[in-house]
């Protein structure tokens, strides 16, 4: 604790959101000291490149090891994204006892257990708000409002890119490329946008979601992931034609054999679902559990300012406990569940086959999803001729059964193409 109750900050990076940071620690100042109960002053900002017109010049350094090392500085806020050198960077500052506030999703996805139990050592905290879904607070939740229930799914929009894209194919009839197009040119997707439409980002997101919700160690390496680069407006217009919309969605759920399911992958939800009105390139976060029931969480999940109020929410939080002499909560790995399988989920299908249009063409389909066990719902034939389709809506079934049933479709004589394979969630048959 400082006796004169003046902590002092450095900061790792200073890009769009770093900058955003820095502009509202010295503009809300006095806000900032009357809610943390101790004057934040932000010392040094460590950055590649030192021309930053809208900081002040004694502030920046290109020596960013002289910040974690500096036995000045009190708290550190890391906003440079990526593995290295934001690792070395945060470990060396939390064994020099400095708590931490970074917003990197794939640093944590990936080593997170690695940090927190240098935070353990250091006697510091680690806080991390956001690094998922912007602005909208549901690790903190996750963590300490919902610590006494039983957390047993939690299903989210939590890329806004993404979004972004799939609501234009949705709303205009865009294909996937028209669309990416535009997220572009407003400054929603990158010039490189393999980590958002892979589903990368999502992924990362999700191992963070899902370790806090079931207090295990979960990593990116854990996640199944499918991004959308294969939607097409086809799905899209299909989907609409059944009140369905295709959302790229992050689920981590309890199985029945009490194993944690992770997933992100491109999935079709009812328009009446909440997250279904999720729209353009906001996030949003709905949780199922035991006690509290249903919740959803939702807000802007991107860019400097919604980001930025997140991490200075974290830096209010240690910076109270700084001033206390306590700490927040730690890692809570407790149940230590092991991951399932992708091919043990079970969920709904909608599958697209382009069909020979002749006599025995159904009966041969439905034989060959019978053999796999995997029940059909419903089945729709369009068009006619070279142009016929069979549109099928199975019950839930295993992954692994859809996997074998698509694999053997592909080998009828009558099927000339699978053409598309959807996950659908929130329906309960």
């Amino acid at each position: 604790m400082n006796s004169q109750k003046t902590l002092r900050v450095g900061m790792l990076g200073c890009g769009v959101v770093g900058g955003e940071v820095a502009r509202l620690i010295i503009a809300n100042q006095k806000d900032l000291t009357a809610r943390s109960g101790a004057q934040l002053d932000l010392v040094k900002i460590g950055v590649r490149n030192l021309a930053r017109p809208n900081v002040a010049k004694e502030l920046l350094t290109a020596d960013l090891d002289s910040i974690v090392k500096d036995t000045n500085i009190d708290l550190i806020i890391e906003v440079i994204g990526g593995i290295e050198p934001a690792k070395t960077l945060i470990l060396e500052a939390l064994k020099n006892g400095k708590s931490v506030v970074t917003a990197n999703k794939a640093l944590l996805a990936k080593h997170g257990a690695e940090l927190f139990a240098a935070a353990d050592k250091g006697g510091v905290d680690l806080y991390y708000e956001a690094a998922v879904a912007g602005a909208i607070p549901i690790l903190r939740p996750l963590r300490e409002s919902l610590v006494g229930d039983h957390i047993q799914r939690v299903m989210g929009i939590v890329n806004g890119t993404t979004n972004f894209i799939l609501t234009k194919m949705d709303e205009s009839g865009a294909a996937f490329s028209d669309a990416l197009a535009e997220a572009q040119a407003l400054g929603f997707a990158e010039a490189d946008p393999t980590a958002d439409v892979e589903g990368f980002d999502a992924a990362a997101k999700a191992a963070i979601l899902a370790g806090l919700a079931f207090h295990s160690r979960v990593t990116d390496s854990d996640v199944y992931r499918e991004g959308i680069t294969k939607i097409t407006d086809t799905d899209v217009a299909v989907a609409k034609s059944l009140d369905l919309v295709v959302k790229l969605l992050a689920i981590a759920e309890l199985t029945n054999e009490g194993k944690i399911s992770v997933r992100v992958h491109p999935t079709l939800i009812s328009r009446s679902h909440p997250l279904a009105s999720v729209r353009e390139a906001f996030n949003a976060v709905f949780v199922e559990s035991e006690s509290a029931g249903a919740m959803m969480f939702y807000g802007r999940g991107a860019g400097g300012a919604p980001t930025a109020s997140a991490i200075l929410g974290d830096l209010v939080a240690v910076a109270r406990h700084r001033v206390s002499g306590g700490l927040g909560p730690r890692e809570s790995d407790y149940a230590d569940l092991g991951i399932a399988p992708m091919g043990s989920t079970k969920t709904r299908y909608l599958i697209r086959l382009d069909v020979a249009d002749r006599p025995g063409v159904l009966a041969a389909v439905a034989q060959t999803f019978a053999k796999h066990d995997v029940s059909i719902q419903t089945v729709r034939q369009t068009g006619r001729g070279d142009n016929a389709e069979l549109i099928v809506m199975t019950h839930k079934a295993t992954d692994a059964a859809l996997a074998s049933t698509v694999s053997d479709l592909s080998s009828l004589d009558a099927v000339k193409d699978v053409a598309s394979v959807i996950r659908v969630e929130g329906m309960s048959t």
